[in-house]
Parts: structure tokens; sequence; C-alpha cells
């Protein structure tokens, strides 16, 4: 089961892939989509039988390096953190592949595009299901190749290439971090296998080496080698230049990477490694303090987008940076938690951002929009929905897992603890706002759009529609519904060795026993949010514009981003475009050709062209030319002599 649940994604793709031409849409639809529902289907069914029977399984599928001492099978992990994220990709994927058949019915390459999706989610099944760092690093970097190919997939658009390479080029940086960080632990414990390393790690957890002439911690080094990687693929401050621009991708590619895949790699990948992690202070603080930083960062660039799926993309940047506060707090739990929750809402909201899109005549400016409440009634319902789950409104899923980190980083012992719970508070209520924005900009006000556009608003199909209300399903109940079991009275036996917390970790134990007054506090910034936001837009729309104009160096430094794109362009890009106009005109071209080939040739045209002067044609020249020879050879041999 648990190899069908992994592999038929890979047999759609293949199929669709191969065989789309004469498969048609239809088929290549019919295809991937139902091997999808079927891997759903089966993730489901698995995931009571392994959260809940409390066993850990491995699955051998294959011999894959064996190269003198180092040895890497190919072997399905299946623990309690596999079933959770199987459940999330292949549901999400499944109803993405679902939705996809009516948002691009009218593209001509659907046999590719859903390729490609089925590409993505086996690649991301590989992530999850790995026994080891080699096979992880084998999912890690096929989710990177998948996610250039969907955010690329409409090349004729420079935009869309340009955010394919954009996204490819960053992840690389983290990825070097966890390539090394691989290789580390190999040089050092001699195993790649999770269980082999895990075991070994506190046996080092004193280890220093040196580097520079420094001792340096040994575990905590691998630690922030590891993070580094989940900084790229999770967009991490720093390194979140990426995903705004992914959204050039098609709306349904737009839900996959930012609700199930890709970005929650890196939450996963630091849950994974909490036996690690749980070894090193220094690399848990430095995760705490990101992960609050990119909350509030990310937040804040949201108050002020205008496209309705850059709000969305910002708000998952600002919710990974939620996940990975409680990472480093010590509250894997809670952080998986909101993975788990957020899935559900956040592709709700992407997928309903799409239905809007699409009865919009494809125009993503909500200053354009307006007033279509009344016109796409069940997008509105169920873009409220997603809202609500967001927002933290109370029994929502989000109400539980994002309230339950606010309330870890409280609890917390390490030194950025508090740092973490104010950037969290403080962001609840910008998240409040920016979302709560987001609806009354888009379907509350008077029509923005032109006339054209508003007769030809519609509701989207039912194929598109039936995804978002099972979507809204999860986001308003599965947080009532796991909350017991995920950081609960159940979570000791519902996680059981999946998630390792180190003797002096009683994070999940404190939470619980916080002041009423920091428990009630993340409800209170979601109310505030609500009811400036209804201020600015319901019943004051004057006064976002005059705040602009009032303030407007901070506007332009939130509307261009804390100008990250343009600060990276300044040290990084132009730079290197610097170096390689330099080493291609003046090293490749001036030097090694200059030298080389070109010079030797040119030399030679010199040569033949001085002698092809010297044809000139006529008879008393070459009588000239011969008369001189003869002198010269009388002139050696008068002066030489011969022996």
């Amino acid at each position: 089961m648990y190899s069908a649940i992994v592999f038929l994604p890979l047999l759609g793709f293949l199929i669709a892939g191969i065989f789309g031409r004469w498969l048609g849409p239809r088929g290549a639809q019919l295809v991937t989509s139902g091997l999808l529902v079927v891997s759903a289907v089966l993730a489901i069914i698995a995931f009571p039988n392994v959260t809940f029977g409390g066993v850990t399984e491995h699955v051998q599928i294959m011999t894959w390096i064996d190269s003198g001492a180092f040895e890497s099978d190919w072997r399905l992990r299946i623990d309690a953190l596999t079933a959770v994220m199987l459940v999330v990709v292949t549901s999400v994927s499944a109803l993405v592949h679902i939705y996809s058949i009516g948002y691009m019915s009218h593209d001509p390459h659907q046999p590719r595009f859903f390729a490609y999706l089925s590409l993505f989610t086996f690649a991301m099944l590989m992530l999850v299901t790995a026994d080891n760092f080699i096979q992880l690093f084998f999912g890690w970097e096929g989710v990177g190749l998948a996610s250039y190919l969907l955010i690329g997939f409409w090349y004729q658009k420079p935009s869309a290439n340009a955010a394919a390479i954009k996204a490819f080029v960053v992840n690389r940086v983290g990825d070097f971090g966890l390539i090394l960080g691989i290789a580390t632990i190999f040089l050092t414990i001699g195993s790649v296998e999770f269980d082999t390393v895990f075991k070994a790690i506190p046996h080092f957890a004193t280890k220093t080496f040196m580097f520079l002439g420094h001792e340096v911690p040994l575990v905590t080094t691998i630690s922030l080698l590891l993070f580094m990687g989940a900084m790229g693929k999770s967009a991490q401050f720093m390194l979140h230049t990426w995903l705004p621009d992914a959204m050039e991708g098609p709306t349904p590619v737009s839900a996959l990477i930012h609700a199930a895949t890709m970005v929650t790699a890196g939450v996963f990948l630091v849950a994974r490694c909490s036996p690690i992690f749980e070894f090193s202070p220094t690399a848990l603080t430095f995760v705490t303090f990101i992960g609050a930083t990119t909350a509030f960062f990310a937040a804040t660039i949201g108050l002020v987008q205008n496209d309705i799926k850059r709000v969305i993309a910002y708000s998952t940047c600002s919710q990974l940076g939620y996940m990975f506060a409680a990472l480093g707090v010590g509250a894997y739990e809670a952080a998986m938690f909101h993975l788990f929750t957020h899935a559900f809402f956040k592709a709700l909201l992407f997928l309903g951002s799409g239905s809007v899109i699409h009865a919009m005549s494809d125009e993503q400016d909500m200053r354009k929009m307006g007033g279509l409440y009344k016109l796409i009634p069940a997008t509105y319902a169920m873009m409220v929905i997603g809202t609500l789950a967001l927002t933290g409104f109370p029994l929502t899923a989000g109400y539980f897992s994002k309230d339950a980190i606010i309330e870890a980083t409280y609890a917390g012992h390490n030194p950025m603890h508090m740092y973490a719970f104010g950037m969290t508070v403080f962001a609840a209520f910008l998240t409040s706002f920016y979302s709560w924005r987001l609806i009354f900009m888009t379907f509350h006000g008077k029509p923005r759009a032109d006339h054209h556009t508003m007769e030809h608003v519609h509701e989207s199909p039912l194929v598109m529609l039936v995804p978002l209300v099972i979507l809204a399903m999860g986001a308003l109940g599965a947080g009532l519904i796991f909350e017991r079991f995920f950081i609960g009275e159940a979570h000791e036996t519902f996680w059981l060795e999946a998630i390792y917390r180190g003797a002096a970790n009683h994070v999940m134990h404190d939470m619980h026993n916080i002041p009423e007054w920091a428990g009630f506090l993340p409800t209170a910034m979601m109310v505030l949010g609500f009811a400036l936001s209804w201020l600015f837009y319901i019943a004051r729309p004057d006064l976002p514009a005059e705040l602009a104009r009032t303030q407007e160096p901070l506007y332009k430094f939130l509307l261009n981003k804390w100008y990250f794109d343009e600060l990276y362009d300044f040290i990084f890009v132009r730079p290197a475009f610097w170096i390689g106009r330099l080493f291609w005109k003046q090293g490749d071209g001036r030097i090694i050709d200059g030298m080389g080939p070109d010079g030797i040739s040119a030399r030679v045209v010199d040569v033949t062209r001085g002698l092809v002067r010297l044809q000139t044609g006529y008879v008393y020249h070459y009588a000239f030319a011969m008369l001189l020879g003869v002198a010269a050879l009388a002139t050696y041999f008068m002066l030489g002599g011969v022996r």
C-alpha cells in the first residue's frame, strides 16, 4: 500500500508525459487525477494505522547505492510524521488536479501540465518517505526541478521564465547548505541512514572541530547547515525572494507549492531532524529568530500588495515563519499541527483566488475588483471560510494551530522565545488586517472593473467548486478534530518516536499553563485587525490612500518588499554579471582567444596578406625578385663558403 501511495503519481506522470499526445487533454486529466485520488484514499486509510498503531515501518524498494563502505538503500520510512505528510500532500494534490480540470480547460498544453503536477507530487512523496539523507536530497532536488517546470509553465511569458530561474537559483543557495550538512554527517558518523545518525548524535553533542583556527561545535554546524536548506525551500527571511515571483505560474501550481509541497519541506526537514536539533540550543535559538522575523516581515509586506495571489503568497511566507518559530522553541508537534491545518485553508484561499481570477477574465489586481460577492457567492463563501481559518477565528483550524504556536513561544526557554512571542502576536494582527483587506477589496464596495469585465463575471464550474468545499470542511474542522492528537492529551501516543524531544524540553506541557492574557492575546489581535480593516476599506475607503500619502516612505518601503530584490541585485546580481562579462570579454575573448586560436589565425592572415602583395602579375617584378635571389645566393657562397 505504501509503495502504491508513492509510485502512483509517478505512473501518472509517465503516462501523461509520454502518451499525452495520444491521450489528449481529457485522457491526461483522468489518468493523473484518478491515480492521485487513489493515492490520497490510500494515504487516508494508512493514517490511523500508522499514527494509532504506533509502529514505524520500513518498506524496502531496492538497493540504490553500494560503493565501498557507503551504502544507501531506497527504502520508505513510514511513521507518524510521514503519515501526516502523506495525507497533506496527496489530498491537496488530488484536489488541485481535479480543480485544474476546470481552471486549465482552455490551455493547449494540458497533458504536460498534469504530468508536471504528478511529478511534483511524486518528488514530494519521495522526500517525506525518505529513510536516509540521500533519498531525502533526491526528493528535495526533484521538488526543485518540478517547481521550475511549473512556475515557468507558460514559457512564452518572459516574467514566468525569470520567476522560474529565480526560484531555481535562490533554492540552490539553500541546497548548498543542505548538501554540506549531509556531507558533514557522513564524514563524521559514516552513515546517512536516519536511525544510525540519530543514535550517534548524542555521542557527538560536545564534539568540536577546527575551522579557520576556531573551535566550532559539530552538532551546531550540522544543524545550521541543514536549516540553511530549510530556509531556502521554505522561503524564510533572506531566502524568501523567490516565493512571490512564483505566482507567475498557474494558480493551481501556487496552491500546490504554497499549501502542501515544497515550502513545507523545510518544516518537515527540521521536524524529522529533531534528534539533531535538540542537541544544539544555539541552532534552535537561530531557528526561532529567523521564524519569528519571517512571520513579522512577510506580514508587513502583505499589507500593501495589490495582486490577490501575492497577498496570499506573503501570507504563506508569514505562516511558515510561525512554524519555524515553533520548531525553534522545541514545539515540533505544534509546528506540524499548523502545517497540517495550514494546508487546508491556504489551498482553499489560493484555489478560491483562482476562482476569482477565472471569473474576472484573468484579472489579478484587487484595485480592479470589488462588488463581487453577489455575482460569485459560492467563491465568496469559500474565501471567507479560508480567511476565518487563517486569522484564527475561534474553533476554525487556524485557531487551534496558530494559537498553539503563539502559546508555545511564550512557554519556550531559549533566549529568543519572548521575541518570537511578540513578533507572532503582532503578525496575528497584521494577518487579520491584510486578510480582511483582501476580502473587502475583492468582494465588497463598488465594482471597479470595466463594464465589459463585470458583464462576464460568472461562478466557477462544479469541478472547481467541489475541491473548494472539501478544503473548506478541512479549514473548519481539522483543528477541532485533530487538536487532541497533535498537541493535546494524546499527542505522545500519536507521535511516539517520530519526533524527539530532549529531557529538558517541556514546552508542550508548559504551553498549556501560560497566563490567560497571553492565550487570549491572539484572538484580540484577530478582532482588532478585522475592525481596522473594516474601517479602512468599508467605512472610510479614503483612508488607505490618505495614509499612503502621509506615510509615503514607509508605504514605498513595504510596497517594494523591504527592497530585498534591489539589494540582492546590487550586491549579487550586478557583480556576478560584471565578473561574467569580464571573464567573457577580457579572459576568454582577449587572452584565451586573442593569444590562442584567434591570435594564431590572425598572424597567419597577416603573413599571407603580405605574401599576396608580392604576387603582382608583372614579369619584371618576378625577374627582379629572381635577381635578388641570385645575388643573395652568390653573397652567401662568397662570404660563408661551402664545406
